[in-house]
């Protein structure tokens, strides 16, 4: 049985029961606010017809309480719906010790300490920060949402949106490396640039499938061969067409940094349809094994 197969067993049995216990709560929490608007719909009809302010007033004011609670219970619901879901994913992986903080986030100066991204990030937003530990690896992660100003119109660009992870592998390695997509050359122009004036290379690997989909810059100490073997290169290459995603990943200071775009909020709960979805738990469960996966082999074992 694969690692995803007991992860479906584990989703039957401990996250489904918990998602349709959120669901009650949604549908509850919706009955009742439906219901207390029509009730003061009817009572502001009800002045129309009647007149007479005061005892409209008098019915009004504890409606309007009641549906200001009811909204403040829903932002609550929606608050702590991907807190109970992520450390219940995180228990399944349970590969390590982790800490989760759904206000969180990786900090601006780490995320340009990547060196992915050439920019002064005026917009940064994060949220969901992962902490922990595997084996001797410790690392935090954290989906951002950063953009920055634009040079010739009066708006803000994008610049990345998804999850980033950065381990630290405690190893004194000098070399400087960077896996960035093909597809987007054109616009980590000045990312590229950077790594050229700091003395890293194209690196070229004899692997076609690999070198369509990603650009490889190293200097001289990167141990690029042993950091990218054909194992690794076929795991990065296979996330990439199956997830549709696009991955960054440096090397630095004895750091890495993995950063993986995604184009909408993860775990985000519906209000005003069912939660109750496999696939929006697989799917963050999916990314956060593949994130893991590559930190260990691309860590461990160059």
């Amino acid at each position: 049985m694969n690692r995803l197969d007991e992860f479906r067993i584990y989703y039957n049995h401990t996250i489904h029961p918990e998602l349709l216990r959120l669901e009650k709560k949604r549908k509850r929490l919706l009955y009742w606010l439906f219901f207390s608007i029509f009730l003061l719909t009817g009572i502001l009809i009800l002045e129309f017809y009647v007149n007479i302010f005061l005892v409209t007033l008098f019915m009004a004011i504890p409606i309007s309480l009641y549906i200001a609670f009811l909204i403040y219970q829903i932002q609550r619901f929606i608050s702590t719906f991907k807190p109970n879901i992520v450390n219940l994913i995180l228990e399944f992986i349970s590969e390590g010790d982790f800490e989760y903080d759904a206000k969180g986030h990786i900090s601006k100066k780490q995320f340009l300490s990547s060196k992915i991204f050439v920019t002064d990030a005026p917009y940064f937003k994060g949220e969901d920060f992962i902490k922990g530990k595997i084996g001797e690896i410790n690392f935090e992660m954290s989906e951002l949402y950063i953009r920055e100003f634009s040079k010739v119109r009066s708006r803000l660009n994008y610049v990345f949106r998804g999850v980033m992870l950065i381990a630290d592998f405690h190893h004194n390695y000098n070399g400087v490396a960077y896996i960035l997509p093909e597809e987007f050359q054109q616009y980590l122009s000045r990312s590229i640039k950077q790594f050229t004036l700091e003395g890293a290379e194209p690196q070229f690997l004899s692997n076609p499938d690999f070198e369509e989909v990603f650009m490889v810059y190293a200097n001289n100490n990167s141990y690029i061969n042993q950091l990218l073997r054909p194992d690794v290169q076929k795991m990065l290459v296979d996330y990439r067409k199956k997830s549709g995603k696009e991955i960054y990943i440096s090397f630095l200071d004895g750091k890495m940094y993995v950063a993986a775009t995604e184009h909408k909020d993860i775990l985000e709960p519906y209000l005003f349809q069912s939660n109750v979805s496999y696939k929006l738990v697989k799917d963050f469960y999916y990314d956060l094994q593949i994130l893991f996966k590559l930190e260990i082999p691309l860590i461990l074992k160059y």
